[in-house]
């Protein structure tokens, strides 16, 4: 079955078709947590600004930072995440889709797990492009004082340009972001390799033992400390999260080829710098570099951190999409970027969601350092909600046992726990901020996902089961006019019969030679095969029931679908085929359900669905709607 990362290199094949796919990956998947280095261990370092960092403490600091990315990117996510997808794609709600294919179990909890792991995502993608450009745009301060009043603007003037190409697609960006993301790298490396040397001392950080000498030694400061130190692997859920469009191998060999070394020797080339010359901690990164080589470097660090919101943004596209079809958000318009990779996509709603959230960001914390401290708690959060749903993944999908999955999971849950627990100091500091873009996210989700359920319950109630409709249509003396033509009734309960149906006959007093009862289905599989999609039932001599189904990542395209079902004997005209569609308008009751402000909620949301006629690529022409008013 063809995924998105099988389809992504087109013609080509073989190694020309990796190294392309390894080239996407670097541009995309690892240009949020590439750009660390410009501010983590600065962040790290700013409570020991006034009393001046022990050298033990700067080994110890570093080796934190390094054993950090070991323990929680490469053993967490490349080495095992990356094997936990569902048919090739990842992310939280990925996880949870296969979750609740292997389980019945803890069914509340895995939902609203995976609902606070998404919605901590989507903080991210907000936090990340603002944090990111301006880190790298306050480096121009080190070439002239002047710069410092164009930071904001010229922040700000990036995000729009950054936000208007999305609707090129990702295959387009990464041709273009994966080389400069690859000089980005090398160019970190070089910079940690000409300092490791001014104190060789700094190796000493490669053994686990300093950092957690410093662990034990920082006392409750060192809590504040540690919310820096996790700013080192910003970006892995993006990684977990972008998994679908490039696949696993790509992903793990850029890592250990590149992205893993590269990092690694920044920071100890930071941590050397600073040794050497205890007046570099103010930006221990830009330092690094011989001044005719400081604007080079922030010009192309400033590229890096656009790079770095493409990962995040990329992710949330296919976080909404997913969300979409698998029920937590009313059906938003998602264009298809690209002919050959369903994963290619752009989502205009939560491009402009996005887009309003940085810019508010960017001009409200106003520089980096402040909106630091905002940042740590959604991606601490997203960690230690996966590791969670991990967890179950082992139990259910590979078949562990409790006590084995426990103590895989275990150092890994206490060490992003400790982490999340050092970001909860900074709630008042804007700490607040990635919270309650979370909750009103998930409230948003949870208010859809309810809503519908209570819909679908109420209008339940007046369902009349089909083959009890048509026995009654048959032996009825007082049938309705037979017209010319093929009917196609969209419902989503195959065996009842559509509202729109009876409307039609008691309005029109009419009933097409044939009809066709339609469900659409979404299956917990990211893609579904042709020989798959498509179930056919004779009923009668007049009606037929189909079901069409496809996967949470593919485009529901109903009318290339309906192809299909000429190759299984149902030949139909599309020029004599009416395609109908019930029309609900929603009226509040905060008597027959969701409380008041959920109701109003709930209705707002339904207001910003796409067209059911655009969502499933009905013939424009050929859709009849019927509306009718609904409590709910």
């Amino acid at each position: 079955m063809p995924n998105a990362h099988s389809e992504a290199v087109g013609p080509r094949s073989g190694t020309q078709s990796f190294l392309v796919l390894l080239l996407g990956c670097i541009g995309v998947v690892y240009g949020d947590i590439g750009t660390s280095p410009l501010y983590a261990f600065r962040e790290a370092l700013r409570p020991f600004l006034n009393d001046g960092a022990q050298p033990d403490e700067v080994i110890g600091l570093i080796s934190l930072m390094v054993w950090t990315l070991t323990c929680i990117v490469t053993f967490k996510y490349v080495l095992f995440l990356l094997r936990a997808d569902n048919d090739g794609e990842g992310g939280t709600l990925s996880l949870l889709a296969l979750l609740m294919k292997k389980t019945g179990s803890f069914m509340p909890v895995l939902f609203f797990a995976g609902l606070i792991g998404a919605a901590l995502f989507i903080g991210d993608a907000m936090i990340t492009p603002a944090l990111s450009v301006m880190s790298a745009l306050e480096g121009m301060k080190l070439v002239t004082p002047a710069f410092s009043d164009y930071v904001l603007p010229l922040a700000a003037v990036i995000m729009v340009a950054l936000f208007a190409v999305q609707s090129k697609g990702t295959e387009a960006v990464a041709r273009f972001f994966g080389p400069i993301t690859v000089v980005w790298f090398l160019a970190m490396a070089w910079g940690g390799l000409i300092h490791i040397g001014d104190d060789w001392t700094i190796l000493q950080a490669l053994n686990p033992i300093n950092a957690l000498w410093f662990i034990t030694h920082a006392g409750w400061a060192g809590l504040i400390v540690l919310g820096a130190v996790f700013l080192t692997v910003t970006g892995a859920e993006a990684l977990y999260a972008d998994l679908g469009h490039f696949g696993r191998k790509p992903i793990s060999t850029a890592w250990f080829i590149l992205v893993f070394p590269a990092l690694a020797l920044n920071y100890l080339g930071q941590g050397a710098l600073v040794l050497s010359h205890p007046d570099a901690v103010n930006n221990p990164f830009y330092l690094l570099y011989p001044d005719w080589a400081l604007l080079p470097m922030v010009i192309l660090a400033t590229m890096a951190t656009i790079i770095a919101s493409q990962a995040v943004i990329t992710g949330a596209f296919s976080l909404a999409r997913q969300a979409v079809h698998l029920g937590f958000l009313p059906r938003l318009l998602i264009k298809f970027t690209s002919e050959t990779n369903t994963g290619q996509i752009y989502v205009p709603a939560v491009n402009a969601l996005l887009f309003v959230g940085v810019i508010v960001l960017i001009f409200s914390f106003g520089d980096s350092e402040s909106l630091a401290t905002a940042y740590g708690i959604s991606v601490t959060g997203a960690m230690v909600v996966t590791t969670v749903m991990a967890f179950q993944f082992l139990r259910s999908v590979w078949g562990y046992s409790t006590v084995l999955a426990a103590l895989l999971l275990a150092p890994l849950l206490v060490i992003e726990s400790v982490f999340l627990l050092a970001n909860l100091f900074k709630i008042h500091d804007g700490g607040w901020v990635p919270v309650a873009l979370a909750l009103t996210i998930m409230v948003v989700m949870w208010t859809w996902t309810r809503g519908s359920a209570m819909l679908r319950e109420k209008t339940a109630r007046n369902d009349i089961p089909l083959e009890t409709f048509i026995r009654s249509i048959e032996k009825s003396t007082h049938a309705p006019q037979t017209v010319r033509g093929t009917a196609i009734f969209l419902t989503s309960v195959g065996d009842k019969t559509p509202a729109v149906l009876l409307h039609n006959i008691k309005h029109n007093h009419v009933l097409h030679e044939r009809n066709v009862i339609l469900t659409v289905r979404t299956s917990e599989h990211p893609y579904v095969a042709q020989e798959d999609r498509v179930s056919m039932t004779e009923l009668s001599d007049r009606f037929t029931r189909l079901e069409l189904c496809f996967g949470f990542m593919d485009e529901p395209n109903v009318s290339k679908a309906l192809s299909l079902c000429k190759k299984a004997g149902f030949k139909f005209e599309i020029m004599q085929t009416s395609f109908y569609l019930g029309r609900r308008t929603l009226i509040g009751d905060p008597n027959s359900g969701l409380p008041g402000w959920q109701d109003k909620l709930y209705i707002a949301l339904a207001g910003l669905g796409i067209d059911p006629s655009s969502y499933f690529k009905l013939p424009a022409n050929r859709v009849v709607e019927i509306g009718e008013q609904v409590t709910i």
